[in-house]
């Protein structure tokens, strides 16, 4: 399949989606309690269960999320600065309760140790890290990517990352510049769905590369077209989710 035949796809997709026939009209994100968009509660809310956010439901995570910031007796753990005083049996006790962390110990550990580096670099405000950086995502992604990887575990990761500041952009009142240097997110949907555009072939599709084979793919690909490459990432997710409608 030639780029041009791709490009006329993924044309056909965004418009299914903008029609709502790919579903969407409630995302995983969506089920959140509606926090000022400018308050540091929000973007931690935003945050912390991002780190988690791997091989698992998404609607589920966010689903959980919500109902440990409603109880009061398990909210404290989206405030970086109550999670470095409790013990872990508090704060692991607190992420299973509604089963944020579905490993009790490995995900409690990422947890913590994300909001230490919060509280150690930041004084216990994520908003910083975007100040410091001028808000620039290119800064923001080399300063976790590169040049802090370890201190924010899975956030840091080709997957996360992108999303994870798409979503602040979606819904907190950050101001991000240069957002269309985003990637796709390339998680287990999205590499789907770029297979199914034949934007990789079987061989890659199996890869131990292949995220960073569809992230560079999309990129290049959508060079001097209208999309930036996240423009696509919820198209291609929610495609891949309900089973690939037939392109209309």
């Amino acid at each position: 399949m030639n780029n041009k035949e791709i490009i006329e796809k993924v044309e056909k997709l965004v418009e299914m989606y903008k029609n709502g026939a790919l579903g969407g009209e409630v995302m995983p994100e969506d089920s959140n309690p509606h926090l000022p968009k400018e308050t540091i509660e929000n973007y931690n809310y935003y945050t912390l269960p991002m780190a988690l956010n791997y091989q698992r439901n998404s609607y589920k995570l966010w689903e959980s999320a919500n109902d440990t910031w409603n109880d009061p007796e398990t909210n404290f753990v989206f405030d970086t600065k109550k999670v470095s005083v409790s013990n872990l049996e508090e704060v692991q006790k607190a992420l299973t309760k509604y089963k944020v962390a579905l490993q009790k110990n490995k995900q409690t550990e990422i947890w913590i140790k994300l909001c230490n580096t919060i509280n150690t670099l930041f004084d216990g405000d994520i908003r910083k890290l975007f100040a410091i950086n001028n808000y620039d995502v290119n800064r923001i992604r080399d300063y976790i990517q590169k040049e802090n990887k370890t201190k924010f575990p899975y956030l840091s990761g080709n997957k996360i990352c992108n999303y994870w500041l798409y979503v602040l952009y979606q819904y907190t009142d950050v101001k991000f510049i240069n957002i269309g240097d985003l990637t796709v997110a390339p998680d287990t949907h999205v590499i789907k769905a770029s297979y199914r555009l034949g934007l990789i072939n079987d061989q890659e599709l199996e890869s131990n590369n292949v995220q960073i084979l569809v992230i560079h793919r999309w990129n290049q690909l959508l060079k001097k077209t209208k999309y930036n490459p996240i423009d696509i990432h919820t198209p291609m997710w929610l495609w891949s989710r309900n089973g690939f409608k037939d392109l209309q």
